[in-house]
């Protein structure tokens, strides 16, 4: 930790016109009030509210290596009471030196006054080490806040990468399967299907890094994702979207809606015989984004019961991104499934 002054220019030029205003006050009381001629004035109080607060910055040093934490209050006094009376010493010699090299008939005046400004010295001291002490506990205060708040940031940064890199890996075993039963059936639509598996995946890779996208490239992302399907099921998989143009540029964490369109694939349009429409609409809410995913299914047939990974994903990142969960809400009319995710316009810092 350096010396506060190095850190702040600033507070470094509030100390130095400080210590020169009480300066200048004393030697005009001194003038005015007590009729001291300005030279005497001058060499009584300058040296001494000159060379004090060069001295005294020097303080920072002995209460920085001396916490109050650490030590034991009485070996603290008796440090502080060294470490004044040295430098008590030096100032008073200093300044009795100042004052004969420049006019040595004030010395008596200096002699008479000693006794006061040895009380003041202490007593500055003593102001210093308060001031000094009060300082270092800011800055100590600050930053612990600030590695908190980064190491706050770590964790939450390798949390939100361990919940993205879940998506992926899920993702690729449902299309590597299916890949591997078209190369036999359909090699054509095999083909097509790698070619669009390539380029979904050259999207993941360049926004891994960011978390955020705007709802235009995550969407386009998703008509990408649902080709790749679509080349599996064919006419039995019918999106529709219905996009208001204000919400393209809203910005949406990444790959926060491929589980949804994956949950509508895997217990809709898999499992149904007739053609499933997975409805995507987007509309501006005050300041939030409503997206909603619709889709039919086959209420007679067998489903998995329970939360799957890729909900409570979603769960998990919206809690840590805008500290709620309950941005996603779920219904099920028993043949029609919809999905609401209430996302504010921009994502938090």
């Amino acid at each position: 930790m350096r010396h506060p002054f190095i850190n702040n220019k600033t507070l470094m030029l509030y100390y130095g016109v400080f210590w020169l205003t009480i300066g200048t006050v004393n030697v005009v009381v001194q003038n005015l009030w007590f009729g001291t001629d300005l030279t005497t004035a001058f060499l009584s109080a300058f040296p001494f509210f000159a060379l004090y607060p060069i001295l005294g910055a020097s303080i920072w040093f002995v209460i920085k290596y001396n916490s109050l934490e650490e030590k034991d209050l009485l070996w603290m006094m008796l440090y502080h009471l060294i470490a004044a009376s040295l430098l008590n010493a030096i100032w008073l010699y200093l300044g009795f030196m100042f004052v004969k090299i420049i006019d040595d008939s004030q010395l008596q005046l200096l002699y008479e006054s000693l006794p006061n400004k040895i009380f003041s010295g202490y007593v500055m001291y003593s102001i210093y080490v308060m001031f000094f002490y009060s300082i270092n506990y800011y800055q100590s205060l600050k930053e612990k806040v600030q590695k908190e708040a980064e190491l706050k940031a770590l964790v939450r940064e390798a949390e939100l990468s361990a919940l993205k890199s879940q998506i992926n890996p899920h993702f690729l075993f449902n299309s590597l399967n299916s890949i591997a039963s078209l190369t036999i059936s359909a090699p054509e639509k095999a083909q097509e299907m790698v070619i669009n598996l390539s380029r979904f995946m050259r999207y993941s890779l360049q926004h891994d890094q960011d978390e955020s996208v705007s709802l235009a490239d995550e969407l386009e992302n998703i008509k990408l994702y649902l080709s790749i399907e679509k080349v599996r099921f064919g006419k039995k998989l019918n999106p529709v979207f219905s996009v208001e143009e204000p919400c393209q540029a809203c910005q949406i964490p990444n790959m926060i809606l491929q589980p949804l369109f994956e949950n509508a694939i895997k217990y809709g349009v898999y499992e149904a015989t007739e053609p499933v429409s997975i409805s995507t609409s987007c509309t501006i809410k005050e300041n939030h984004i409503l997206i909603c995913i619709e889709n039919d299914y086959d209420g007679e047939s067998v489903r998995n019961k329970g939360e799957g990974i890729g909900l409570q994903n979603i769960k998990h990142r919206l809690k840590l991104i805008y500290g709620s969960a309950d941005l996603l809400k779920l219904t099920d009319y028993k043949t029609r499934f919809k999905v609401e995710l209430l996302l504010p316009k921009t994502i938090p810092a």
